[in-house]
Order: C-alpha cells, then structure tokens, then sequence
C-alpha cells in the first residue's frame, strides 16, 4: 500500500511512500471507515491545487505519510484527485463494507474517513483537520444508491464533472453580473478542458458575447476543430485582439506576462479579469500592467454554496445536471482517454501534466486496482 506525494517546494519532484493498511483498520475507531482507492482521474487542474496548496489550504485535506519513522513530511504533500474508493473496513453503522464513494482522495490505496450526516445517495467526511475546509471538498456521493448507477460511466464522470462544475459557475457568475458590460470573452488555456466546458455554456447562450480562444500553437488545429470560438490566437497573437471591445478575461493559465501584456493592450476596455486555473504555473509572477482593480480569483466551491443558499441543494443540482451531461456528452466525442497503472504510472507521467506536454484531447485514469 502506497501514498504518492510531491516536493511542495518543487512541484516536478514526486515520491511513493509505503503505508500500513493493516495498522490503519486495526486501530479504527467507532464511526470511522477505511475506503481502497479504485481509481481517479488526473488533470492539470490537480496541479493547480499544488500551486494553490497553501493559499488555499488543498495540502490541508490528506497529509503526507512520513517515508521512515521520525522523519518529519512537511515538506511533501499530497495533491487531492477525484476518483472512486470502496469501504474496505467499516465500524459506521451507516456506511457498511461495499460502500461505493465518489468524491475528493489522494492519490493512495487507502484513505480512512469519519462518515458525518449520512445520507441515502451523500455523506461528509468529518474527520478533524477537514473541519474548516470548503465543504464542497468534503461531501462524497454513495453512488451504489443513485437510481440507475452504472461503473460504466466513473471514467466520465471523475474526469469531467470537477471541471464542468467550475464551467457552469464561471458561466453562472458571468451571466449574473451582465458580462461586466463585456462584448467579448477571451480565454486563456483554451485548450484546457475547463475552459471548453465553459466555451460550451456560453455556445449555448445566446445573451453571451463573442468568446475569443488564446492557445498555445500545438494545441491550435485542436482548439479550431471545436467550433465554439469566434476567434483563435495564439499566445504570441495579443496584438491582434481588437482591443476597442470591451472585453472580460478569463484566466486557465497563470501567466502573469502573458495577463500583462493583454491587459495593457486592452487598457480601458478590459472589464474584469477572472483568474481561474494555473495551466502556466511555472509563469505565475506578477507581470507588468495588469490592472489588480478590475482583477478577481474565482473560487467554485465558493460560487457552488452561494447558489445552495439561493436556490437549495436540489435546485443546484437540478440546474445545472443539464449543462453537466450535456457538456460530458460532447466532450466524449473528441476525448481520448490514456489508463494508467497505479502510482508508479502517475509517478511517470506526472511531469509531462507538470509542463503542459499531455495532449489537449487525452484523459488520465489512473487505475489502482492492482494495489488495493
């Protein structure tokens, strides 16, 4: 049994840490259940979290096993994933051995958790050091007691469904705020799969304004082949935005030069610039020129509570499950999903996801079966 655990001061650095299982369903305590992790997906959007590790609080969640006795791990963490486990080991009445979740894991055989407020199809992990994060992060579906569950669609569904929820809320938030008075929206990291999510949403709107893809130029015949954006550039292409449009930007790669440079060619006319993802992390300094006035980040789990307390759990769920198997369903038309096995497989693959090299139009499942 295994822990996959990366350098946090130098994010291409990976190591796998040996765990003790056995030890860990021999000392479980009442309420708490042990889960073999089955499988998960693997994005560029699980590197953003370990960028964002200690501002936003992702090192928080699962910490790392030390790799020998008395050897202090603080320096290693463990970047969260979402994939499917199975209770293995069980003293919650609520939640017995066969259990399927799906939810937010390490990337490890194992993970033992303290089901709270369990629910037929969802429970929350309430173990202590999970108190205080985003809740969205610590809630699981049961998916064996979701009508018409099938294992058929787990690859699908942990590979799109984190990055589709952040597209519909990025497009919710936009359409709520009138498009910031925006005729356009360019989008960085076009390629990105949360950024077609959200091509996706506004294709499908016709109150939304023109959406503008900026790529690198080995993703351009990819981002083209789409048909969902008015105009294509590549990054060298700034210039070329037509910078007399008022113009919202929506920030997948963390580039500060780049952000600078359209942000001083826009001038005025750049409305508001949402900082989402962090494709580009190894460019994440401030450039020159960016207007930190009409700057924001964009936190989903934070837009997905606001929209609980407006509309209820149900009504979320409910209005945005349409644009979620919608936008699952055109995906799966051009993805091409790369299963890999166990953690050494993640262990080589990780850095071609570290510096951006992983085709536009691939998946990865990372598949522990053989290790649990």
């Amino acid at each position: 049994m295994a822990q996959f655990q990366i350098n946090k001061g130098r994010f291409t650095s990976s190591r796998i840490v040996a765990t003790d299982t056995a030890a860990e369903i021999e000392s479980l305590q009442d309420g708490d259940v042990v889960v073999a992790i089955d499988r998960f997906a693997f994005t560029a959007n699980n590197v953003t979290y370990a960028v964002a590790g200690d501002q936003l609080g992702y090192w928080q969640f699962f910490p790392p096993v030390p790799a020998e006795a008395g050897e202090d791990a603080s320096g290693w963490g463990v970047i969260p994933v979402w994939g499917f486990a199975d209770v293995v080991a069980s003293r919650n009445e609520a939640v017995p051995v066969g259990d399927r979740l799906f939810g937010y894991f390490p990337p490890a055989s194992t993970l033992r958790m303290t089901p709270v407020r369990v629910g037929d199809t969802r429970l929350i992990d309430g173990s202590p050091h999970r108190a205080k994060l985003p809740p969205a992060y610590n809630s699981y579906s049961r998916v064996n007691n979701e009508p018409g569950y099938t294992s058929s669609f787990d690859d699908q569904r942990m590979l799109l469904w984190p990055l589709h929820i952040t597209s519909y809320c990025l497009w919710d938030m936009l359409q709520e705020q009138d498009w910031f008075g925006a005729e356009q929206i360019v989008i960085l990291s076009a390629s990105s799969k949360t950024s077609i999510g959200l091509a996706y949403a506004l294709a499908s709107d016709e109150s939304a304004p023109d959406v503008i893809a900026v790529t690198s130029p080995r993703n351009m015949n990819f981002v083209e082949s789409l048909g969902l954006y008015a105009h294509s550039h590549t990054y060298d292409e700034l210039a070329v935005i037509d910078a007399r449009v008022p113009t919202v930007i929506v920030d997948m790669s963390g580039s500060g030069k780049v952000l600078g440079q359209l942000h001083t060619h826009l001038a005025d006319n750049m409305k508001q610039c949402i900082s989402v993802g962090l494709t580009h992390w190894d460019e994440a300094v401030p450039g020159q020129g960016i207007i930190k006035s009409r700057s924001q980040r964009f936190f989903a789990p934070s837009h997905v509570q606001k929209r609980i307390k407006d509309w209820g759990a149900d009504g979320f769920a409910a209005r945005s499950s349409a644009f979620l198997r919608d936008s699952a369903e055109k995906s799966w038309k051009w993805m091409k999903l790369a299963t890999i096995d166990g953690l050494g497989g993640l262990a080589e693959v990780y850095p071609k996801v570290c510096e951006g090299s992983v085709a536009a139009d691939e998946g990865i499942i990372v598949v522990l079966e053989q290790e649990t």
